[in-house]
């Protein structure tokens, strides 16, 4: 995610521009001249292609189309259709549309500038490259210096939910909760979330360097070297606690490959012979949510999974599979780098009682966004629904309380050596097996 991976990856095919022909008052045509009666024929036609406000389809050019399919494609599936009375969304059209659009780079500032006014910085223009990059991060691979970030409520600064395993970023010992304060010498401020997250992606081999500033106050400069990063989404192995033996799978992030990959993991260590599970989704920013939903209904059996709202009301919750997977006692470890699908999972697990959670408070993003392609490599990631626990938790800006908050300080490298958070789990999973 330098996003954003959080959110949905639902793609959807880019619809027609020709709008559904709307109701209209009928005409007597038939009391005109037959000249004067078809140029009111043509000019109906025109209206009703076009919709009121819009300048005839003769006069668009390719890039001036390219506006007017995002701005469509907002209006049939943003959330929260309210929004656009707010900012009178049908007058941003309007106005994208009266600067001089000549080319495509023209088109994407335009588009950009028509949804900056509603105010979610999740709902965005993606350009080719970056259209590109998101669609490879769901297949599990990334080429840049592995930093997943989120914007942080608020003040919006972009701040580092994670870095992935094995990354320039994390090799460097960059970590949650510190904000990127520039990139190359441009401000974040400036940037915005997806044009820090552009420049710091790039050709492999190629450096950048990234202005930081610390939780506790100071900053400092750190220079990445870019490279192909390899996500291995999941993780497993066996541990062994005195007497019992634990099976310990960790998800890095919800990409497609990651619930066969799990399903593996767990029949592998069921053949084991593991008396339980710990689940780890620190610094999870997310990623499909199809994949998330996939991996839950693998540890749930008829149990609700999650709810969302949509732009129509809340609707059916998404409810698990009647046969678990995995049906032992386990745990589950959270911390503030865990968010979106990654919480959709855990608060699934809290609210059924499958498994307590333990570790930190989660991210809170709890907003879907749909991928949709636009007709020229480019495309759209726009916020299309809101979802609630299985107790109709809103995740939010609000994120997920553990059961039980960990002591000492969060381990860096979540599943290394010296991970005090993950030997905690491991003792209170095996107090938990001792007194069943």
């Amino acid at each position: 995610m330098e996003w954003l991976r959080e959110s949905t990856h639902r793609v959807v095919q880019a619809v027609s521009l020709r709008p559904s022909a709307t109701p209209c008052r009928c005409w007597e045509l038939h009391r005109a001249p037959a000249l004067l009666r078809g140029a009111l024929v043509l000019a109906l036609a025109l209206v009703l292609l076009l919709g009121p406000g819009m300048p005839p389809a003769m006069a668009l050019s390719d890039t001036q189309q390219l506006v007017v399919e995002a701005w469509r494609l907002v209006n049939q599936s943003y959330v929260d259709p309210d929004r656009f009375e707010q900012v009178h969304w049908k007058r941003l059209r309007q106005k994208a549309l009266e600067r001089p659009i000549n080319q495509s780079s023209d088109a994407y500032a335009a588009i950009e500038a028509m949804l900056a006014p509603l105010g979610d910085p999740y709902t965005r223009l993606l350009r080719p490259a970056e259209y590109g990059d998101l669609q490879s991060n769901t297949h599990g691979t990334v080429t840049g210096v592995g930093l997943q970030l989120g914007l942080r409520s608020p003040d919006q600064q972009v701040v580092v939910i994670a870095p992935l395993d094995g990354s320039p970023a994390a090799e460097a010992g960059l970590s949650s909760g510190m904000t990127v304060l520039a990139v190359d010498g441009h401000p974040s401020a400036e940037l915005g979330l997806e044009g820090t997250a552009s420049r710091l992606r790039g050709a492999s081999g190629s450096e950048v360097l990234v202005q930081l500033g610390e939780p506790g106050g100071g900053s400092r400069e750190v220079r990445l070297e870019r490279r192909q990063v390899d996500l291995r989404p999941v993780r497993s192995k066996r541990l062994r606690i005195g007497n019992h033996t634990l099976g310990y799978v960790r998800i890095t992030q919800f990409a497609e490959p990651v619930p066969e990959q799990v399903r593996q993991a767990l029949e592998e260590l069921s053949d084991k012979g593991i008396e339980g599970l710990i689940l780890d989704l620190r610094n999870n920013s997310g990623g499909l949510v199809s994949a998330g939903l996939a991996v839950a209904d693998q540890l749930l059996a008829g149990e609700p999974i999650v709810e969302t709202a949509g732009r129509d009301g809340i609707g059916s919750p998404v409810v698990a599979g009647p046969i678990r997977l995995y049906d032992g006692p386990m745990l589950t470890l959270v911390n503030g780098g865990t968010a979106s699908a990654s919480e959709i999972v855990a608060g699934a697990l809290q609210d059924d009682g499958r498994s307590a959670l333990l570790g930190s408070q989660t991210f809170g993003k709890g907003l879907i966004q749909s991928l949709i392609p636009l007709g020229d490599g480019s495309g759209l990631a726009v916020t299309v629904a809101r979802y609630l626990t299985p107790s109709g938790h809103d995740i939010q800006n609000q994120g997920i309380r553990p059961d039980g908050l960990l002591s000492g300080e969060e381990p860096l490298n979540p599943g290394g050596d010296n991970d005090s958070w993950l030997e905690q789990a491991e003792r209170q999973l095996v107090q938990q097996l001792e007194h069943s």
